[in-house]
């Protein structure tokens, strides 16, 4: 296919003048290469972009960390620039951080996948801040959403539920590229952590067309991190990220992670009830697998492996959550929640989906309907409030 999309990095690699830093650290990793796969930090330093420090995200520079971790170099061994690792920095330690570097501009170069807990964005959004209090210009390198810029999906998360697997109130499926969902973030909530909005300038793509799927952009698909090695890894996770907060494995340690889903007390009466369902771009295959990572490491499983038939039909956050009902109603005495980090009253189902609505739903026997208000059972449940729809660029 021919390059259509050009994204916000090539164009500051052809024009180096758009942005005026002279000390520009890079907010990065592996995900943000160019067409030819050639890294952006090579091909910012042959552009004469005044690289000076890089900042790595959760996985690391390199991409070798697994969810929950980073790398610890303090160099970057191919372009010998100082390299800062931000997970689980926030506030004054990442401000200090960034102080510490001694640049005068940041500027941000991620794949994001589209989905509210995928923690990216959430760097982006801290590091939005800390330039902020720091008076330093903040630049997003814009690149395209890969599960298309058309649609939201699923809850607001409300203030109480906020970690680093959300921030701030957006649907999980939020439908924006990293460029529209910083000017949406900047707008809505960075002057009340910081004091003021931050000095914010987008470099957009041109090219893209929001009901693109990434594969139609012409752009090299690079696996945005260690458990999202395909498209379609992408494009089921806001649903079936969900069981990040259950008792089942889902699909880490495999080479299917999030379209395989199972544990010990599965069997195949899940994936017939929830084809029964005929829930729309979905079908379900009765499986057997054995992750070698993560929960249930070793062990053989039972569940299903979810197929998607038509993209553009296919409700990731609605068909999760039909998954989580069918489950409980079938293995209630096996299912279970897994608890949140550091507070006893908030599950990590509850931070994944913003509030403790599907938990208390599902655990209360109610159908997804009841809490999933639509205008149609055959749509994708998005917020009515949901306004970031004045923010698009594309």
């Amino acid at each position: 296919m021919n390059q259509a999309t050009r994204t916000g990095a090539q164009r500051l690699c052809q024009d180096p003048t758009l942005i005026d830093g002279r000390r520009i650290g890079l907010v990065t990793n592996y995900t943000g290469v160019m067409p030819d796969l050639q890294p952006n930090v090579t091909a910012l330093l042959a552009a004469e972009v005044g690289l000076s420090a890089l900042f790595g995200p959760e996985h690391g520079l390199g991409g070798t960390a697994q969810a929950g971790e980073s790398e610890s170099a303090a160099i970057d061994p191919e372009s010998g620039l100082p390299l800062y690792d931000t997970y689980r920095h926030s506030g004054a330690a990442l401000d200090e951080l960034v102080r510490a570097s001694g640049v005068d501009t940041l500027v941000f170069d991620l794949q994001d996948i589209g989905t509210r807990f995928y923690t990216y964005i959430w760097t982006m959004y801290d590091l939005m801040v800390s330039a902020a209090r720091l008076e330093i210009p903040f630049v997003v390198l814009d690149r395209p959403n890969p599960v298309s810029g058309l649609l939201a999906e699923g809850p607001l998360l409300t203030p109480h539920y906020a970690s680093f697997v959300g921030r701030r109130a957006i649907p999980i499926r939020h439908g924006l590229t990293v460029g529209e969902l910083a000017r949406h973030l900047n707008a809505a909530d960075v002057e009340a952590d910081a004091g003021r909005p931050a000095d914010l300038q987008v470099i957009t793509m041109t090219g893209w067309i929001r009901s693109q799927y990434f594969d139609e952009t012409g752009l090299p698909w690079v696996m945005p991190s260690v458990n999202i090695p395909t498209l379609d890894s992408a494009l089921v996770y806001p649903g079936t990220g969900l069981f990040e907060g259950t008792n089942l494995s889902e699909g880490r340690g495999t080479t299917r992670p999030f379209e395989l889903i199972g544990a010990p007390y599965v069997d195949g009466r899940w994936a017939a009830a929830l084809n029964e369902r005929k829930l729309p771009g979905a079908r379900f295959r009765a499986v057997r697998f054995s992750p070698t990572f993560h929960k249930h490491a070793g062990e053989t499983l039972r569940g299903v492996q979810v197929y998607i038939t038509d993209r553009r039909t296919f409700a990731p956050v609605r068909t999760g959550t039909v998954m989580l009902s069918v489950l409980r109603e079938l293995y209630p005495d096996d299912f279970g929640w897994r608890a949140g980090p550091g507070s006893n009253d908030r599950h990590f189902i509850d931070l994944l989906w913003g509030s403790d609505l599907l938990r208390q739903s599902i655990d209360a026997g109610e159908e997804p309907e009841s809490f999933l208000a639509s205008a149609g059972s055959d749509e994708p449940y998005a917020p009515a409030d949901w306004t970031a729809d004045e923010t698009l660029l594309y």
